[in-house]
């Protein structure tokens, strides 16, 4: 049996347990006299994901059909499936699964605003897919100098002043910052708010519009951070960055001091006076 056809039986067993676990009251439809199986008949799936009874019929056969993202997302709506469960789908019928985006403006979990505070004295924040900030630690403000101006990391990168100042290799840095910006705007085409906040910054900076003129495309995961901090004076931190399996518009960016610079001590140092009167622990 080829890796195909073993997919296809995955589907099979997949999708008709979706739709035996599920009743007609379940989904809305009326509960009509006795039925001989359990769960939703074929053509009441069909029904409510507005495909055409052959169509899902051969797809819970396994067999080798032409399916569509659109279509996959009809047929999960229909069996009430959950993200994983929807991804799963995509997998078994041969496509990419879909970015668990999760739901635009939802909340960080109680965990992940726990993982911020237990970073310190290090510097870790939280970005959506636009570099728009959603949440940082009390070392982050501190190190980046963000202070209420500060909304969107891009957009400060290249005009906030105290925000820029701060790279101290901000021109080799400037390029990677926008070829991974422009790797965003191409993975989520539809997105409107990438070109959005593209057009504003070319208007607002040359320096942008040049770097954006060019079709460079990167993806950053990790590097180093070099600051020139008007308290701490220089520091130097190696930076990761984490994209949350299940909310794949947001990324963790946590930031630890370059074992070879006393950016540890400093920051320590600061932090300490500042926020742990009675040391840090």
């Amino acid at each position: 049996m080829t890796a195909s056809q073993r997919r296809r039986d995955q589907l099979k067993e997949f999708l008709r347990a979706k739709r035996e676990a599920l009743t007609p009251t379940d989904v809305g439809m009326p509960a009509a006299g006795r039925r001989r199986t359990p769960g939703l008949r074929r053509e009441e799936v069909a029904v409510l994901a507005g495909v055409g009874v052959s169509w899902y019929t051969w797809l819970e056969q396994g067999r080798d059909i032409k399916v569509s993202d659109a279509v996959l997302d009809a047929v999960a709506r229909a069996l009430r499936l959950d993200e994983a469960e929807r991804t799963h789908l995509y997998v078994l019928a041969g496509l990419n699964p879909p970015d668990p985006a999760g739901r635009p403006g939802e909340p960080l979990s109680d965990q992940l605003r726990g993982v911020l505070d237990a970073w310190m004295p290090n510097p870790a924040h939280v970005l959506d897919r636009h570099y728009s900030l959603v949440a940082m630690n009390d070392a982050a403000r501190w190190v980046f100098g963000y202070d209420d101006d500060v909304r969107n990391c891009m957009v400060a990168f290249f005009t906030h002043p105290t925000y820029r100042g701060r790279f101290t290799e901000w021109h080799e840095f400037a390029p990677d910052m926008v070829a991974d910006f422009r790797a965003g705007a191409v993975r989520y085409p539809d997105d409107p708010v990438f070109e959005r906040i593209a057009e504003e910054l070319c208007t607002a900076s040359p320096e942008f519009a040049e770097l954006w003129a060019r079709p460079d495309v990167r993806s950053r995961s990790q590097g180093i951070k070099a600051i020139t901090h008007p308290e701490a004076g220089d520091l130097t931190f190696e930076y990761s960055l984490f994209r949350l399996p299940d909310r794949a518009d947001l990324n963790v960016v946590l930031h630890t001091p370059h074992p070879d610079t006393d950016t540890k001590e400093k920051v320590e140092s600061v932090l300490n006076s500042l926020w742990f009167p009675e040391g840090i622990r």
